[in-house]
């Protein structure tokens, strides 16, 4: 990903970016995606959390951003919420569950230090998807795994989803 110059968190919060760029103390960062691969699985997951969401007692929403630290904000591909749960323009409490998925250029130093960041926030859950390998992982404070039973948990197990409805 490529760094822009250094931003204020006003700036920041005040600017349009097409994609959103992530925050991480006064740098932008762009995010990588918009690719088949990425998009397709994106899609299919929302649809997923979608269509359970009365069931589940859930809200899912694409890329919203979320802020992890005072200067440092996240956007996930996918968060899911409790339904009760209050709505922000800027996540600034927790999500359920945040998700992301690899693009071809995503280096996984850089995918550690989101998934850190969500974890010491306070997310219970993070899932990693990548759509080449059809693999994905679970990383909840102080575990990581990797899914072979084909079936993606949540930490409270409450949420299930099966591989082989996003791995067409």
């Amino acid at each position: 990903m490529r760094a822009a110059a250094l931003t204020s968190v006003q700036e920041y919060l005040t600017t349009s970016y097409r994609p959103d760029c992530e925050y991480i103390e006064g740098v932008l960062l762009e995010r990588n995606l918009g690719e088949y691969e990425h998009s397709r699985l994106q899609m299919l997951l929302i649809m997923y959390f979608g269509s359970r969401e009365k069931q589940w007692g859930i809200r899912v929403v694409p890329e919203q951003r979320v802020q992890v630290k005072p200067n440092r904000f996240r956007v996930p591909d996918v968060r899911v919420v409790k339904a009760d749960a209050p709505i922000e323009p800027i996540f600034t409490r927790p999500p359920f569950l945040c998700v992301e998925i690899l693009s071809k250029d995503d280096r996984m130093g850089e995918m550690q230090e989101r998934i850190d960041d969500y974890l010491a926030f306070g997310v219970p859950t993070v899932w990693l998807l990548d759509p080449r390998t059809k693999r994905a992982y679970v990383f909840t404070p102080g575990e990581m795994h990797e899914v072979k039973d084909g079936i993606l948990r949540s930490s409270d197990l409450a949420i299930t989803v099966p591989l082989a409805a996003l791995f067409d």
